[in-house]
């Protein structure tokens, strides 16, 4: 085999194994929302208390992707991902026997946050930036969209087992999809395309592998503390807070709850958010696409203005069945749901040069703040007000503001001298 073939071939085998490892952790993204309804009937806990055990796991999410990232270099990232993995099904599967709401916070927000975040999108861009150079942002957006997208199509299957065999025996589930990946992730995964003496893909040089680093937590809070002093991190930063208040927080913990207020089945509501995942597989991979040729802060401002003006008028379109202009939001929001990741991911490479997946792992985790933020909000507004309706429109106008944030980021015009893991996807 020559070395181009065996490029190719490793290359696409670590990027599979990666979407498959993303699709496994999400499977636990998809419970919370679909859980809601059975959590308060249960154990009489409102819809406000169980958006904070949400925000914890949230937050934590967020919270450790830099460290994460740090860690991947210096611990490795097959060790870190499958360390990840059976957290999520540790969490998930110690659910089943909780009795009191600090447990559901625990279990739900600590231990899966932890887990989760372990695998958040700086795992995204530490693998498209050690393998790839040509469609570099074309696999970032398959590999956004395996983790958003399996959040979302477990849904139906979450919601259907909950409402026949019970919520345990859907926590249960998302407990074994964890664990089935961890395999796959251990024996497939590779570190670095060095490690098996060829270029990456695109290139026409070995890069040697880098030497490890210690001190993971120190890089981490040196590279915020670099990036900080930077107009580019808080307007990333900033856009992609929204981004997480508008997407997780808001409509992936509370539409099916919302859809329900509103004499929508359950089963139904997962469905339709099922269907956003489908569509955000297409939705993402074309941001990718364009993402290696158009200018990314377009992109975001054009994402962020249609997802506002898709949420503006989203409270008119509940009603107890799905009518078509349901179906229409669903199609337009879901090829919209994660397709800022890309360009975000390449404006960090871009300003920030080979520490762009650390940097990129801060300003994810102020995506988790605004998620975080928003699914309490949420769950205060719909207690206080008897509806979603506050929340929807605050959405709106949020998403509207962030697309104005992303111009406002400058470009850098990459030189000859500059590291091709600098340059932007």
């Amino acid at each position: 085999m020559n070395v181009t073939g065996k490029t190719q071939n490793w290359a696409w085998v670590v990027a599979g194994v990666s979407f498959v490892a993303l699709v496994g952790a999400a499977a636990f993204r998809a419970t919370p929302g679909a859980l809601i309804e059975p959590l308060q009937a249960e154990f009489g806990w409102s819809r406000g208390l169980i958006g904070l055990a949400v925000s914890v796991n949230l937050v934590l999410f967020g919270a450790t992707a830099p460290f994460a990232a740090a860690l991947m270099e210096r611990f490795g990232v097959r060790r870190v991902v499958a360390f990840a993995l059976v957290m999520v099904a540790i969490g998930s599967g110690l659910t089943v026997f909780m009795t009191a709401a600090w447990q559901l916070v625990l279990f739900w927000g600590v231990i899966v946050g932890l887990g989760t975040g372990s695998m958040a999108l700086a795992f995204v861009a530490t693998i498209t930036g050690r393998w790839f150079i040509k469609h570099r942002g074309l696999v970032t957006g398959v590999l956004t969209a395996g983790g958003a997208t399996g959040q979302l199509v477990f849904l139906p299957a979450v919601a259907s087992l909950s409402a026949s065999s019970g919520w345990r025996s859907a926590a249960l589930m998302v407990s074994a999809a964890a664990l089935a990946v961890v395999p796959l992730v251990w024996f497939l995964l590779r570190e670095y395309p060095a490690d098996l003496g060829v270029p990456l893909y695109g290139g026409t040089e070995v890069v040697p592998r880098p030497e490890k680093t210690s001190g993971a937590a120190r890089r981490a809070i040196g590279a915020l503390t670099t990036a900080a002093r930077s107009g580019p991190f808080w307007f990333l930063a900033g856009g992609f807070a929204i981004c997480g208040a508008t997407t997780n927080g808001l409509v992936g913990t509370h539409f099916i709850p919302a859809a329900h207020d509103h004499g929508m089945p359950t089963t139904t509501a997962a469905s339709l958010l099922a269907l956003v995942g489908i569509f955000d597989i297409v939705g993402t991979i074309l941001s990718g696409w364009l993402t290696d040729r158009v200018d990314s802060r377009v992109l975001l401002a054009a994402y962020y203005t249609l997802r506002g003006a898709s949420l503006l008028v989203l409270p008119q379109l509940f009603h107890e069945s799905v009518h078509p202009s349901m179906l229409v939001f669903i199609i337009f929001y879901g090829l919209d749901w994660v397709a800022t990741v890309p360009p975000t991911v390449a404006l960090c490479r871009e300003v920030f040069g080979q520490s762009a997946p650390v940097v990129f792992g801060w300003i994810f985790a102020s995506h988790q703040l605004g998620a975080a933020f928003a699914a309490t909000a949420a769950g205060l507004t719909r207690d206080h007000f008897g509806n979603y309706h506050p929340a929807w429109y605050a959405a709106g106008a949020l998403s509207i503001g962030a697309a104005f944030l992303s111009m406002k980021v400058r470009r850098k015009t990459p030189t000859p001298s500059a590291p091709v893991v600098a340059q932007a996807a």
